[in-house]
């Protein structure tokens, strides 16, 4: 599963449940986001045990994409069987607060820094 645009990339890796995130995201509203969310859900759907969610190379994510986040969270969450681990960078700003906010949601959520 792969969206590749001249601005971001976004795949999910099934051999190790891992769903990627680069580039810049900064879509108008959630019907531009539909096909991410589909990916989310579908990542989602393959139930692992665990799931790593690598925004390292995400520079930028709107407040639109940042909700779109915070859905999947929850989602994850609901599922209840399936451990999310959340690996950011240091050096994005947005990613300080933003990330730590998703805990909130889901505490059991592991955040991991680069």
């Amino acid at each position: 599963m792969e969206i590749k645009t001249d601005d971001y990339r976004l795949w999910y890796e099934n051999e190790t449940s891992t769903l990627n995130c680069q580039g810049s995201l900064r879509l108008n509203g959630m019907d531009e986001y539909d096909p991410i969310i589909q990916l989310l859900e579908s990542a989602i759907e393959q139930e692992p045990e665990t799931m790593i969610l690598n925004l390292k190379g995400l520079e930028f994510l709107n407040s639109s994409g940042i909700n779109v986040l915070s859905k999947f969270v929850i989602k994850v969450r609901q599922k209840r069987n399936v451990n999310l681990i959340v690996k950011g960078s240091k050096n994005l700003l947005w990613q300080g607060k933003s990330l730590k906010n998703l805990q909130r949601l889901m505490p059991s959520l592991k955040l991991e820094w680069e």
